[in-house]
């Protein structure tokens, strides 16, 4: 059984052990106690608030701008005030490395929030009402599903005049609503089945309360999981079009772009490569390690 069919499958909705004066605990408040005694978890998590902080004001550590541009030190190595050296088009490495974040963070960001709130719409309605609504939705889910996400955007951003960050992030909202589709109907049908929401239908609660009140907040933790993980994921995609030449291009500055441009020149000028895929990498690693440790704070199966 796969990790995604692990969270479609796990019960979200229980209280886990006593808190504060012997009442139990949400898993909400137990999973916020595993976080906090979590080494991986901070470490990430100040990393993420590192890199959101440099996005909106990277100004504070990166005085120059990425665009100011010498061609007589084009290749030059690093240098005092300079330390992480030149492109080809004698940029400063240091400031576009700094710079690069924001495009990165923004994509990763703005589209894991827009694939997980129309996931969560559209596979909730599926497994809430059932019946032909939720055949159609699944196999809308299906069809979306097996279009591969890097060959989508090849041949979708190809074909645009230009492309911008929302233009990439409205490529992976596309295409990257299916996973969270698909885990918030198997939660939202795990859900309803609870005695709370037969007693509130029993009571008389219209769809809109039981869903609002009742189901979602109670399975929305595996989205939770899933959108967290996919950060990383879609981070390392907006690199990856940036690099083949169908996502972001200049003058906006992205890791993908300057880590396209260095390719030609590993061997003379690796600092060219090696600081904006080391600034990837680092980021990368740090969405995966934050979304692996919500996974295990809100899996119950792990406790």
């Amino acid at each position: 059984m796969g990790e995604a069919d692990t969270l479609e499958h796990a019960d979200y909705s229980r209280t886990t052990g006593p808190g504060p004066a012997g009442k139990p605990r949400s898993l909400w408040q137990d999973a916020w106690e595993d976080l906090r005694r979590n080494p991986i978890f901070i470490v990430s998590a100040l990393l993420i608030l590192f890199l959101v902080f440099i996005s909106i004001w990277p100004g504070v550590i990166a005085t120059r701008s990425p665009l100011d541009c010498d061609l007589a030190r084009s290749l030059d190595g690093p240098a005092p005030g300079h330390w992480f050296g030149f492109d080809t088009q004698g940029c400063d490495v240091y400031t576009r490395t700094v710079y690069g974040a924001r495009a990165s963070v923004t994509v990763g960001v703005c589209a894991t929030a827009g694939a997980a709130v129309a996931g969560t719409l559209l596979g909730g309605l599926a497994g809430f009402f059932g019946g032909w609504w939720d055949g159609l939705l699944s196999r809308i889910t299906d069809i979306f599903f097996g279009i591969p996400i890097l060959l989508g955007g090849l041949v979708l951003l190809s074909v645009l005049p230009s492309t911008t960050i929302w233009t990439v992030v409205g490529f992976i909202v596309l295409l990257g609503w299916t996973q969270v589709a698909r885990i918030a109907r198997g939660s939202v049908i795990t859900a309803k089945q609870n005695d709370y929401v037969m007693a509130a239908r029993a009571l008389g609660a219209g769809n809109a309360r039981m869903m609002l009140r009742h189901v979602l907040p109670n399975a929305i933790a595996p989205v939770i999981v899933v959108a967290t993980i996919a950060l990383g994921t879609y981070v390392a995609l907006e690199a990856t079009l940036s690099y083949l030449g169908v996502g972001l291009k200049p003058p906006t500055v992205s890791w993908g772009i300057d880590i396209s441009a260095a390719a030609g020149y590993i061997r003379n000028a690796p600092h060219m490569l090696l600081y904006p895929a080391g600034a990837l990498s680092i980021t990368v690693l740090a969405f995966i390690m934050l979304g692996d440790a919500v996974r295990d704070a809100l899996d119950p199966k792990l406790r």
